[in-house]
C-alpha cells in the first residue's frame, strides 16, 4: 500500500510485535525485520531488488516435517545471465550465475512472524538499471508443488495407518481362528470320549 509521500507501507517491524510502519523507497532488508507472511517477504526481497538493479531466484526452502508448509525460504541473485550480460563490461560476461552471494533468508517463528534471520547485500557483479518486474509463473508453480507435497505426505500417513490397522486386525483374526481351533479340537475329543462311553454302555448291556 502507497502512502501519500510515495513510500510503501508493509506489515514489519525491527523488534518484538509486528506493526505498521513505513519503509522508506530504497531502503534495504535487514536481519531480525518481521513480515506478517512468507509471500510479504518474497514480494518486499522483489521490489527492493528491482530498485537495486538484479533479478531474484529462490535458493532454499525448507518444510515441516509435520505438514509439509514452507518454514524458511532462501532467497538471492541471480546473478549475470546472457539477457543483461551487453550491460556489462566484457571481463564481467563470464562470471558464473550462481557466484553472486547477495541473499536473504526468512524464517517462521510462528503463525503470521516471519523473521529476516540472514541478510547479504554485496553483489560480485555490476547492477542494472532495469530488470524484469517478477519471477512470472514460479512462485505459483512452487505453492502447488507445496500443496501436492503436502497432501502426499498426509495420504503417506493415512496409507500408513491403514496399513497398521490392517494388519492389528490380520493378527486378531490369526488369533480368533487359532482360539476357534483349539475350540475345535475340544469339542471333537469329547465328542469321541462320549461316543465311546455310549458303545462301552451298549456292549455291556
Amino acid at each position: 500500500m502507497l502512502a501519500e509521500d510515495g513510500t510503501r507501507r508493509l506489515h514489519i517491524s525491527g523488534f518484538g510485535d509486528t506493526s505498521l510502519c513505513e519503509v522508506e523507497k530504497g531502503q534495504e532488508p535487514y536481519e531480525d525485520m518481521v513480515f506478517e507472511s512468507e509471500e510479504a517477504a518474497r514480494v518486499y526481497y522483489d521490489e527492493y531488488a528491482e530498485r537495486t538493479g538484479f533479478v531474484t531466484r529462490v535458493l532454499s526452502s525448507r518444510k515441516s516435517e509435520r505438514d509439509g508448509s514452507i518454514i524458511s525460504r532462501g532467497l538471492g541473485c541471480r546473478g549475470i545471465n546472457n539477457q543483461n550480460s551487453a550491460n556489462f563490461p566484457t571481463q564481467k560476461r563470464n562470471r558464473r550465475r550462481e557466484g553472486c552471494t547477495a541473499m536473504i533468508v526468512v524464517k517462521r517463528e510462528k503463525p503470521g512472524r516471519w523473521v529476516v534471520r540472514k541478510f547479504v547485500s554485496d553483489h560480485n557483479h555490476p547492477l542494472v538499471d532495469s530488470v524484469p518486474k517478477r519471477r512470472p509463473t514460479f512462485d505459483e508453480k512452487d505453492k502447488r508443488i507445496q500443496e501436492l507435497t503436502a497432501e502426499l505426505r498426509v495420504k503417506k500417513r493415512l496409507s500408513a495407518a491403514y496399513r497398521e490397522q490392517l494388519l492389528s486386525i490380520m493378527k486378531d483374526v490369526e488369533n480368533h481362528n487359532e482360539h476357534l481351533s483349539t475350540k475345535v479340537q475340544v469339542v471333537r475329543k469329547n465328542l469321541k470320549e462320549l461316543e465311546a462311553r455310549r458303545q462301552g454302555l451298549a456292549n455291556h448291556n
